[in-house]
Order: structure tokens, then sequence, then C-alpha cells
């Protein structure tokens, strides 16, 4: 049986902290689902369609990985229809982990067939966000410890180089 595994999340933007979970996911599944979701809670500064074009970018030459925009629905229901059985979530720290928790028991009760894993942060990437990326964007910062370099020309070319 072909393991197939969803990342959902809204990526905006990618990061290198998104990048390794993508590396640590693809140990686990035969193919790994990248699932561009919408956060209801939070204005997007890139359209679903830019994140998935950059994402590809990103993961080029990574076999096994599909980048995708998922439809606006309960995550578990979006990895129902893609035939996964595992979600794969990344923890930056113990928040992540009691927010993460809490979902994977509600998503078990309602598709005990689908695994929730929870894959810890590499120690490099401990406390990287996509808000704080774009704080550091907003600002002129250096993002080339946080982002791919096609994220960084993306934010640059979004925000302004105010280099």
């Amino acid at each position: 049986m072909k393991r197939i595994g969803i990342f959902p999340g809204s990526f905006d933007p990618f990061t290198l902290g998104h990048l390794a979970t993508v590396r640590q996911g693809l140990r686990l599944v035969d193919e790994l689902v990248i699932a561009v979701m919408t956060n209801t809670e939070k204005k997007a500064l890139f359209t679903a369609t830019e994140r998935v074009a950059q994402i590809e970018q990103a993961t080029a030459g990574m076999p096994g990985v599909r980048v995708v925009a998922a439809p606006r629905s309960l995550t578990i229901d979006f990895a129902r229809s893609m035939g996964a059985n595992v979600i794969i979530r990344g923890l930056r720290d113990t928040s992540d982990y009691t927010f993460e928790s809490a979902i994977a028991v509600a998503n078990a009760k309602m598709a005990p067939e689908i695994t929730t894993v929870l894959l810890p942060a590499e120690p490099n990437n401990v406390g990287t966000s996509s808000s704080i990326v774009k704080e550091i964007a907003a600002f002129g910062g250096d993002l080339t410890p946080f982002v791919p370099q096609n994220i960084v020309l993306a934010l640059q070319a979004k925000l302004g180089d105010r280099d």
C-alpha cells in the first residue's frame, strides 16, 4: 500500500523550517502532498497560486513531493480526499505541541484511519515562523537564514528591497 502523507499549512511564506519538515516527512511516506491551505484568521501576503508556485520551486528535485492548493475545508476531509493515511505537522516549540496535539486528537476521532505525525523542528529552525519572516522582510532584514532563495526574491519583490 502506498503511504501518502499531507503536510498542510498556509505557508505564507514557505520557510526553511517548512522545507526541513518536508525532508523529514519524505522519510515516512512514499508521496508527500504539500497542501496550501487558507488561514481564515490571517490576511495572506501571497495568493494561493503564488504560494504553490514558490513551494514547487523550493522543492524542485525532491522526488515524491506534490504541491496543491487545497479547497477551503477541514484538513482531515482534505486528507481523506487525497487518500492520505498520514498528516505531517512540524513543531517549533511546546505551544505548537499543545495546539497540534489537540487537533490530532480531534482528527483521530473523525478519521481514525489517518495518523497525525508531529515532527520536532531542527534546532536551527526552532522559533522560525512565517509571521516573523514577514516582519523581518517588512524592515528589509536578512531573510537568508529563514527562507529559500526563491522566497527571499519573492518577498523582496512583494515588499520592496529595502537594503
